[in-house]
């Protein structure tokens, strides 16, 4: 008799479920996993090692590319480690901005990963339900920052600049007429909060449409209910955060826990899962999208009727304005001497956490008082996430991992950073 044994296969890192360049080394039996062990490093970002070769600000924009679906939570936590070092207390309207760009980011990723998560395990719709929502965001993005995804809005001290007044228009293009220029056009009238608003008063719907989609969808429940269970002991001693630890009934979550910025004065709920399991995943992570846009629209309401400063008035540490520099001698060498030299940070070491669409992401600053960090550690959520594979594909079929992997929400750029 023939003898049995296991076969190994290789699962990416060129897979299109493996979401980059994940390797994972899979041992069957039969079609049953046995063991899965996850190769990384594959990417070579070496983040870290960059930023102690460059000044604060010239490392800022690597943030956006380290988990590059959550640009600007990534930046939120680069500047609150370098604030707190500098002992800097930010404008309270440049809070209010960054919370709801938070917000809006956390919206963002979540639509991703809803999309990428429905198409690997076989629902084709929602992925173009979800990208049809995520054009509006990236134009708020491309509005204030001029970037669709890589913005470096965020500064240490406050925001790049304030919100803009009027929207970016589409201009006339021999590739549409002129009818679908006024129809794309239409919604953009306006400045960027009515535009915001706008899209607010219609998200709950479109969320909606998601729910009718999936959440009550014979195949999908199939697909991820009793998949990937993590009880609420497991969760915490893997140090899983965000909604992979919410999803097992763990009511954990820094906006609440440790609240930073203005989070102490919005309203939002946190929702929590029961199971441990993929589905429960799913479902917190899209109430966590209606609670967003819940903060979003007191967000907007406040800074409607508050303007101010959104950055710091310490040339040190944010430049002069364009109009002060070219015309008076003082702000020009402050303005010389800042994007020359950077900014001098005082010796010390400090860890800023933020509550990312994905877990908690920190960043751990040790300064020795140049105008360079001596160490960057940059502490990702997925990375935690992405050691229990092993534990969570244990028992399950193949087709189950994709499952998994899905609900993780794994991004290479941060875990190999």
């Amino acid at each position: 008799m023939a003898e049995i044994r296991n076969y190994t296969l290789n699962f990416g890192p060129q897979h299109p479920a493996a979401h980059g360049v994940l390797r994972l080394v899979l041992e069957l039996d039969g079609e049953v996993i046995m063991r899965a062990d996850p190769h990384i490093g594959l990417l070579h970002r070496a983040t870290e090692k960059l930023a102690e070769n460059k000044t604060y600000v010239q490392s800022l924009p690597y943030m956006d590319r380290l988990d590059y679906v959550s640009m600007m939570c990534n930046e939120h936590a680069y500047c609150m480690a370098i604030e707190r070092l500098l002992g800097i207390e930010v404008p309270l309207r440049a809070q209010y901005i960054r919370v709801m760009f938070d917000e809006i980011t956390r919206i963002l990723n979540h639509l991703l990963w809803l999309g990428t998560h429905g198409l690997d395990i076989g629902a084709m719709t929602i992925f173009l339900y979800c990208f049809r929502e995520r054009e509006d965001l990236m134009d708020c993005y491309e509005a204030v920052s001029g970037a669709r995804m890589h913005a470096a809005y965020y500064r240490p001290g406050g925001v790049y600049r304030d919100l803009p007044e009027a929207m970016p228009q589409h201009l006339a293009s021999p590739y549409r007429s002129t009818r679908e220029i006024a129809r794309l056009n239409e919604r953009r009238q306006g400045s960027l909060l009515d535009f915001i608003e706008r899209f607010t008063a219609e998200f709950p719907q479109r969320v909606d449409e998601y729910e009718t989609l999936l959440t009550d969808n014979r195949i999908w429940k199939q697909r991820t209910v009793g998949i990937g269970v993590v009880t609420p002991e497991e969760a915490l001693a893997k140090g899983f955060t965000g909604p992979m630890l919410r999803g097992s009934g763990v009511e954990w979550d820094l906006r609440k826990k440790q609240p930073y910025e203005i989070y102490h004065r919005v309203e939002f709920d946190i929702p929590v899962g029961a199971s441990g399991d993929c589905y429960d995943r799913y479902l917190v992570r899209v109430e966590e999208m209606r609670q967003a846009n819940r903060i979003i629209r007191q967000c907007i309401d406040w800074l409607r009727a508050n303007p101010g400063p959104v950055i710091v008035d310490n040339h040190k540490v944010a430049p002069p304005s364009r109009v002060a520099m070219k015309s008076n001698m003082e702000e020009l060498i402050h303005h010389f001497k800042l994007f020359t030299e950077g900014i001098q940070v005082p010796p010390g070491e400090v860890y800023a956490a933020v509550e990312h669409p994905k877990g908690e992401f920190g960043i751990y600053i040790v300064s020795d008082g140049a105008n360079k960090p001596y160490r960057v550690k940059i502490r990702p959520p997925g990375f935690a996430h992405l050691s229990a594979m092993d534990e969570l594909s244990r028992g399950h079929m193949i087709a189950d991992v994709v499952a998994i992997i899905g609900t993780m929400d794994i991004v290479f750029g941060e875990i190999d950073r």
